[in-house]
């Protein structure tokens, strides 16, 4: 869940953090305190600019300038954020959902695997890997176990690794003669990006999406899928995300972008993620159709309950944490959707029994509270959140399993936007 602090608001509207404070006070703008500091949720402030901004508080005459002029420059804002709206081409994939096999078998390449949650998605969209590229050593011991294809296991950003991965492009070509790649998929690190001119620098991770770039303009795939944080929509005003499309343009592929919560996809977690994809065959980006209404998503019940009683098996990835009787006491004191720490409202939060899960993640020791007993989720309960099947078994220690499975993206994320993609290769 994001949050934005006054400032944060007051920047993005281009108004006086004075005005905002006005908002929070008056109850137009809801606000959560958070220590000695002010928080609005993405959700309130989605809503309070969809809000008619009809009355505002007024106390004298300088009172009521200062609001008509706060009003004005808030409407100016909403029609420029309405003026934007995403031109997605959605599809029907209920029909192919439940399918084991398909007729046509098309390939692609994980960059930035992880774990796999991209690459099993497409695994179960009938699709066959070629490769996969990731630098963390458990994440790639976790990739070997699971999959039968290769990993490059070093960083993208060497020409040697680079190298690699299209030796083993055109071995597979060769192997299986075909001329193309179907599908390139990554989800790039985008912390720290800034902006010169137009171009995105600053951040060394940043070079990370200059090589997939520079991976997809030299292998030349079908297709392409880049998945990233909500966040990335906001990153300087919007500039990020449509330096993203330009430079994909720039090499031959038409990006279409929207965003995609995995609960519509049979995963019991809110999970937002904004998802590109492109293509340079002159094809329709398509999009999936959420499979799911809002009243009818999984919950972290369906997902963990059984688990409850399951005995300790590290061979499954299930050994809960040993807390102290303190610990095990402020753990249960938690309310659902609440978080331990109030300075860390998105980490050590408690999921909630009856509805999806928040989301799933590892951040530097914050890991999700269980809902109904008195400790943290164990790897495999987090991977059931994340939609993991049982049969994919997560290496390295405890805590390097818990980064692997905060980090991925859910498998039936990935296999809905997956069955997509597969509609508009096989013509449907």
């Amino acid at each position: 869940m994001k949050f934005y602090s006054i400032a944060e608001v007051a920047e993005l509207c281009k108004l006086s953090q004075k005005t905002i404070r006005r908002q929070v006070a008056s109850g137009l703008l809801k606000a959560k305190r958070l220590g000695n500091q002010w928080r609005i949720e993405d959700e309130d402030f989605s809503r309070w600019l969809n809000s008619d901004f009809q009355t505002f508080p007024v106390k004298n005459d300088l009172d009521e300038q200062l609001t008509l002029f706060g009003h004005e420059k808030i409407m100016k804002f909403k029609r420029n954020i309405k003026s934007k709206v995403d031109k997605v081409n959605w599809i029907d994939i209920s029909e192919d959902w439940n399918k084991k096999k398909f007729e046509n078998i098309f390939n692609y390449i994980d960059l930035f695997s992880g774990a796999g949650g991209i690459s099993l998605g497409f695994e179960l969209a009938g699709f066959e890997g070629i490769a996969a590229v990731e630098i963390m050593s458990a994440a790639i011991e976790t990739y070997a176990y699971n999959f039968r294809y290769p990993v490059v296991s070093d960083d993208i950003r060497k020409e040697e690794t680079k190298q690699k991965l299209y030796d083993i492009v055109e071995m597979f070509k060769e192997k299986n003669n075909i001329r193309d790649v179907d599908v390139i998929c990554g989800g790039f690190p985008c912390q720290g990006f800034s902006m010169s001119g137009y171009r995105i620098i600053d951040d060394s991770r940043n070079d990370l999406y200059g090589e997939m770039l520079n991976i997809v303009k030299k292998i030349k795939p079908k297709f392409v899928l880049m998945e990233n944080v909500v966040g990335l929509r906001s990153m300087l005003k919007g500039k990020v995300e449509e330096e993203i499309i330009n430079d994909y343009e720039s090499i031959g592929y038409d990006i279409n972008v929207t965003v995609l919560n995995s609960a519509d996809y049979y995963t019991p977690q809110i999970r937002k993620r904004v998802i590109f994809i492109g293509n340079r065959i002159g094809k329709i980006n398509y999009h999936p159709k959420p499979l799911l209404d809002e009243k009818d998503y999984l919950s972290t019940k369906d997902a963990i309950e059984d688990l409850i009683n399951h005995p300790v098996d590290p061979e499954f990835n299930h050994v809960p944490t040993i807390h102290t009787k303190a610990m095990k006491a402020r753990l249960k004191a938690v309310r659902e959707g609440g978080s331990l720490y109030e300075n860390y409202s998105d980490s050590w939060k408690k999921c909630p029994w009856d509805e999806p899960s928040c989301t799933i993640k590892e951040n530097h020791g914050g890991v999700n509270i269980h809902p109904i007993l008195p400790r943290v989720l164990t790897a495999r309960e987090m991977a059931r959140l994340q939609s993991f099947p049982d049969d994919f078994i997560f290496k390295g220690s405890k805590k390097w399993q818990l980064v692997q499975i905060g980090n991925a993206v859910p498998p039936l994320l990935a296999k809905a936007i997956a069955l997509g993609i597969r509609k508009t290769l096989s013509g449907d």
